[in-house]
């Protein structure tokens, strides 16, 4: 047995990340890079020290802060986001950089100025639920600072986060004067097509079978991202929806995406049956779909299946839908749709002389923009 000794101590922990990093990186790497540098320098750091806080590590686009006082990370948290919301108010809201936050208080282990345990999970698991400039705390937490701040809470109920054995109570911090709504970001669309992979739902009842439907996920991704025409939503991102009812919809304006793709895998016996659905977000219209079948025993043989056949299909529909899509754009020209409409005055009079002076319309639009293409009334 080692008598080696274990450095324990209980302490606030706070995990932020930036919210659509992959997709900002996608767009411009190095002005998101700029832009969080710069938040870095002159606002997160400086609020960490002025609240006692020490950054453990730093995780690319996130940090891992602990604090002794819980009112002191609370604190940090909420002067981090007004801060933001201050830095952000002349940028674009497609190239904002935006914090989630999550704190939790629980006993770490400390090994070498790293953290670790329960504790730590907690606070990342809760970095997670938190909407773009949102911070979500532990009910540990709300019960230690109520009262303390210029705060409220919203009470969003138990959850159960991945890898935590038990629920936890989870609630978001609002300060007061703001409004009592959860509105995540808007994102604007990349000019390519964008898609999301959402976690697939393990539908077997059997708690072992998630490890497959990641992997599934995590392989679709994957493999998605080789084609340059595709612009993928990195699984991390896509994972905070794990378990959540969300609108297709919501979850494409969030993530800045146009296609998402769900899905779904059940186990009975030694077969298992995985199905894959393919939804334009913008609309909310199922694009493709289908169902894949094979048996447990080769389970990467039939993950490999599906992930070619979810990709050779998934591909030309998108392909398809952004040429019907290209097509049904306006045209730039204003004055070759003026032309257009005012043709389309003319033919409703049910005249000769009018159906001749809409045709001319018509002409003029189609010298004036030969590619003018737009859906009939």
């Amino acid at each position: 047995m080692s008598n080696a000794h274990v450095e324990r101590r209980l302490t606030a922990i706070l995990a932020a990340d930036v919210a659509g990093y992959s997709r900002l990186m996608g767009l411009d790497e190095e002005g998101t890079l700029a832009q969080f540098r710069a938040h870095r320098r002159a606002l997160i750091d400086p609020k960490i020290t002025e609240n006692r806080g020490r950054i453990v590590k730093t995780t690319g686009d996130g940090l891992l802060v602990e604090f002794a006082s819980v009112v002191d990370a609370v604190r940090c948290a909420v002067e981090v986001q007004r801060g933001m919301i201050e830095r952000n108010a002349d940028v674009p809201q497609g190239k904002r950089v935006e914090f989630r936050i999550g704190i939790n208080v629980g006993d770490i282990i400390i090994e070498d100025g790293d953290i670790f345990g329960d504790g730590v999970n907690v606070a990342a698991r809760l970095e997670g639920l938190a909407e773009p400039g949102g911070i979500c705390v532990s009910g540990r937490v709300e019960e230690d600072v109520q009262g303390k701040l210029d705060t409220a809470f919203e009470d969003i109920g138990e959850q159960q986060l991945k890898n935590i054995a038990r629920p936890v109570r989870v609630y978001r911090v609002r300060p007061r004067g703001t409004a009592n709504t959860s509105v995540r970001a808007v994102l604007s669309l990349p000019d390519k097509p964008s898609i999301a992979v959402l976690p697939f739902q393990n539908m077997s009842g059997d708690p072992e079978q998630g490890y497959f439907a990641d992997g599934v996920v995590e392989e679709i991704t994957t493999a998605l991202s080789r084609f340059k025409t595709v612009f993928v939503i990195a699984r991390n991102s896509s994972f905070t929806y794990k378990d959540k009812a969300a609108d297709v919809k919501q979850i494409g304006r969030e993530l800045g995406v146009r296609y998402v793709l769900e899905g779904s895998v059940r186990k009975a016996a030694n077969q298992v049956r995985i199905t894959a659905q393919l939804i334009d977000a913008t609309t909310g219209v199922h694009l493709w779909a289908d169902r894949f079948d094979g048996a447990i025993e080769d389970i990467f043989h039939l993950q490999d299946q599906v992930t070619t056949s979810v990709v050779g299909a998934i591909t030309p529909a998108v392909e398809r839908t952004e040429i019907e899509r290209a097509l049904l754009k306006p045209t730039a020209s204003l004055a070759a749709y003026d032309h257009y409409m005012r043709g389309l005055g003319s033919q409703y009079q049910w005249t000769s002389e009018a159906t001749s002076e809409a045709l001319g319309h018509y002409y003029k639009a189609i010298e004036l923009d030969p590619n003018l293409h737009w859906p009939t009334p």
